[in-house]
């Protein structure tokens, strides 16, 4: 199949235009950034990875009733999606002090909150993310009331989710990142869940050794990338039982299968 129009390459993926109107198809790159770009490397069958582990996250939240973005895998690296109008704004949920948090307030990574918080950063690579309040939001139309209700009920619904789903694999949900789109209908927009949920923008550690599963791996240059994102897809029961190792690439893929 001839290769689809491109729309837009962020750091991590890439979307070409849909096989129907209204549909993207989001291409999961094996890039890696952090520091807002600063660093840039490449984590080989990360997107692989991404795919799976972003599937199987999207497809049990539409079970308990998120609405998502996501209609289905395509291949080992895209994914079929709805087109949406995204709200430029990252919705991070913490529920254990790590990160910028922990430099900006000195208080040691991995102390426990006393209840979960939900950060808005506006969206501008250029400007670094910064962090704005609900007022910001508001008042320069980035999103409505309502929109920003709906952000967070849904954010604190994911966290209460994905929270008791990780647990169950001795996983601890450190902290997550989500993103946010609106879907028209005539004159009417709702809001649904967009982008992706994998290790690249949630923080994953062992319950029991505290060991990190998740790009700060790649950001700290503590190695073992490859190896901590399949770790969290064995978990999640996204590799058959016995499999040592993950297909990372289409042509390895290819030759296993003799074509």
């Amino acid at each position: 199949m001839a290769r689809r129009r491109q729309i837009y390459e962020g750091k991590a993926k890439i979307l070409y235009e849909g096989p129907e109107p209204g549909t993207l198809i989001q291409y999961f790159k094996d890039d890696a950034t952090a520091f807002n770009a600063q660093k840039k490397g490449t984590i080989n069958g990360k997107g692989v990875l991404n795919n799976r582990i972003s599937e199987h996250v999207f497809t049990l939240l539409a079970g308990i009733g998120i609405p998502t973005h996501f209609i289905r895998r395509l291949n080992m690296r895209e994914q079929l999606i709805r087109q949406v109008e995204i709200v430029p704004i990252e919705v991070v949920v913490r529920n254990v002090v790590a990160g910028s948090l922990a430099k900006k307030l000195g208080i040691e990574e991995g102390t426990p909150l006393p209840r979960t918080i939900i950060e808005y950063y506006y969206k501008d690579d250029a400007l670094g993310d910064p962090l704005v309040t609900d007022e910001h939001i508001l008042c320069f139309g980035w999103a409505s009331q309502e929109e920003l209700h709906d952000m967070a009920d849904m954010a604190i619904r994911v966290n209460d989710f994905l929270s008791g789903l990780f647990a169950g694999i001795g996983i601890r949900l450190v902290d997550f990142k989500l993103e946010f789109g609106r879907i028209w209908d005539n004159d009417y927009s709702r809001i649904i869940l967009a982008d992706e949920i994998s290790p690249d923008g949630c923080r994953l550690w062992d319950m029991t050794t505290g060991e990190k599963l998740d790009k700060d791996r790649f950001r700290r240059d503590l190695g073992g990338e490859v190896e901590a994102y399949q770790e969290v897809a064995r978990r999640l029961g996204l590799f058959p039982e016995g499999e040592d190792s993950a297909v990372l690439d289409l042509e390895s893929h290819r030759k296993r299968r003799g074509k």
